[in-house]
């Protein structure tokens, strides 16, 4: 552990914070306003906070979230901006598996593992799958899987299908399944099953909240119509089939999804969790051979995934006008990064889709994505380094070429330890915090339910670029304070700025503002004395300002440069834990080895 003040995000939102804006909370007889009186500067150049949720998986990607349903938090929680970060090769459903051939418990693909599971629901006494040569179907030569199962009432022996990290979940938003069935013995609750259990929404059209189950079920009936009907987040498909003929079932889960809740957006929905399995009631067997398996994943499908998936997000433009939203991937086959701004693309993915720490691949894939104009977010970044290697690798490759570095996420301690390595050798990446949430169903209460904020001209998508790339960021717990922070030099903000001067000493404006009670203002300072490889590691010193030194949340601070500095900020509560934390503003003598970016670069 590096610091024993790390974030600790134990409790869930109040009602209080959860409102935009002061005369919000006022309208509403709340106190806490989440953004207080914007400092001077930032009214002499026209630029506000805004909040952003910047790591975020919906329906695309292998959570159990839909998009409905982290709209719906960012609405109650207040955040301005969400960037839609999913996986590149879970929208184009890349290497994902399409043919099942039942030869077994256990199928290898280009290395990638399907498996079933067996379990049971309710009355069945005895059951099993059984992989035989005959009966197969008359075109998937080799076995198939024969279901048999009796009990005492009602039940289902299941088999839950699993494939190697996941690659058949993701979207069904154009998918279509297709099985061959041939129904031995089979009756009314006797038939063979297929399930899905697919994505969590909000509530909706008096359904509760919850992930929303499609079930379908074969041969019940021998004739007939097919059927579909709603018991509440539960929707059933019965589909009669001929006994002891091999039939050709053909699934559109969207379709049917659409049918059975028409004011559910369906193509909202993740293929999560797949299934198989007979139904039994009372006495009488149930048995079925199932073969030929079949996803096709219809237009995600490689880069027409990203249509998709735009079509999907366009459903909700009246709904959620309020929040903005902007189309962003997490590429995953490198070190992980996020794909913020630019014009989306995608890449050449290998196969079988397995990540490679590879620094030089980690690079070349930032090099791509600044190619097509996205600024780069380096995620989660302690998953392939101890803290002294990040911070070695960060110095030799000038951080890879990244913009941006999740630091406001756990281990929290130990990011803020590299943070500050880092600054320390003049290393100009901008700090975020960050969720990254698969399931959308309580932001305020995630272990990790950081936001960021920037100072930017507008939600507009260059704007937050902009801020993001010039370093005007800070982070919160949004749980225990939504203040601004800012840096300002001569009436000129500062934050995530660096300077080249002479001066021997500086006066600064520190802006936290709405602290709470009991809390302070941790003003964190180091020397920028580029000791690199040789000494990995933080000399940070800080200055404590109680909330109540603060006049309307700011502090002026007289900073003295040596040979050269950095000053940030620390936001903590009456219990000392950190609550918010800014990025940092240079002052250095000299031109550092990497030159300062031109957004950076504050002059006179």
């Amino acid at each position: 552990m590096r610091d024993a003040a790390t974030t600790e995000n134990d409790g869930a939102v109040s009602r209080r914070t959860l409102l935009a804006t002061a005369g919000g909370a006022a309208a509403a007889g709340l106190a806490l306003p989440l953004v207080q009186a914007l400092p001077a500067a930032a009214a002499a150049r026209d630029l506000r906070p805004v909040s952003m949720a910047m790591h975020i998986h919906g329906s695309f990607s292998e959570g159990t979230a839909s998009y409905e349903t982290h709209l719906r938090q960012a609405r109650l929680n207040a955040v301005d901006v969400i960037w839609w970060t999913d996986h590149e090769f879970r929208v184009g459903a890349h290497d994902h598996r399409r043919e099942v051939r039942f030869e077994g418990l256990r199928e290898v693909v280009n290395t990638m593992e399907w498996t079933w599971t067996r379990s049971t629901e309710g009355a069945v006494t005895s059951g099993a799958a059984e992989f035989v040569d005959d009966p197969h179907s008359p075109d998937e030569p080799g076995k198939a899987m024969r279901l048999t199962a009796a009990g005492t009432g009602w039940g289902i022996l299941w088999y839950t299908a699993a494939a190697w990290n996941q690659t058949f979940s993701g979207s069904l938003a154009d998918s279509t399944l297709q099985l061959d069935v041939l129904a031995e013995q089979t009756g009314p609750g006797r038939e063979l099953v297929l399930e899905l259990n697919t994505s969590y929404h909000p509530a909706r059209g008096g359904r509760a909240a919850g992930r929303y189950l499609l079930q379908y079920r074969i041969g019940g009936s021998t004739s007939g119509a097919i059927v579909r009907r709603a018991e509440g987040l539960r929707g059933y498909v019965e589909i009669p089939v001929p006994q002891n003929q091999w039939q050709r079932v053909t699934l559109r889960p969207v379709d049917d999804m659409r049918a059975i809740w028409p004011d559910l957006v369906a193509a909202d929905n993740s293929m999560h969790q797949l299934r198989l399995g007979v139904r039994v009631t009372g006495q009488a067997p149930t048995q079925v051979v199932a073969d030929r398996l079949r996803i096709d994943y219809g237009r995600r499908d490689g880069a027409g995934g990203i249509e998709l998936r735009r079509e999907v997000l366009a459903n909700y433009a009246g709904e959620f006008a309020d929040v903005t939203h902007y189309e962003a991937f997490e590429m995953s086959m490198v070190r992980h990064l996020n794909w913020i701004g630019g014009e989306l693309a995608m890449p050449e993915l290998p196969s079988p889709p397995r990540r490679n720490n590879d620094p030089d691949l980690t690079e070349e894939m930032i090099e791509f994505m600044h190619a097509h104009g996205a600024l780069v977010q380096w995620n989660h970044p302690l998953d392939a380094a101890t803290p002294e290697e990040l911070v070695r690798l960060m110095i030799e490759r000038n951080s890879l070429g990244a913009d941006l570095m999740e630091i406001g996420r756990t281990p929290f301690d130990d990011l803020r330890w590299v943070f500050d390595a880092a600054a320390r050798n003049a290393l100009f990446i901008t700090g975020v915090g960050v969720s990254d949430d698969h399931a959308g169903q309580n932001w305020a209460n995630l272990a990790d339910n950081n936001i960021t904020y920037v100072w930017a001209a507008s939600k507009a998508k260059n704007d937050l670029v902009d801020a993001l790339r010039a370093g005007r960021a800070w982070w919160v717990d949004p749980v225990r304070w939504r203040g601004a922070m800012d840096i300002e030099l001569a009436g000129r903000r500062a934050l995530g700025s660096a300077l080249v001067t002479t001066a021997a000493r500086l006066n600064v404006r520190l802006t936290a503002t709405g602290l709470p009670d009991g809390g302070a203002l941790h003003i964190i300072e180091s020397p920028v004395d580029l000791p690199g490889v040789a000494d990995p590691s933080p000399a940070t010193t800080s200055t404590v300002v109680p909330a109540a030194s603060l006049v309307n949340g700011r502090v002026d601070h007289l900073v003295v440069p040596g040979d050269g500095s950095f000053v940030r900020l620390q936001a903590r509560d009456a219990q000392n834990r950190v609550i918010g934390e800014s990025n940092p503003f240079w002052i250095l003598r000299d031109e550092p080895p990497h030159g300062i970016p031109a957004a950076r670069r504050l002059r006179g």
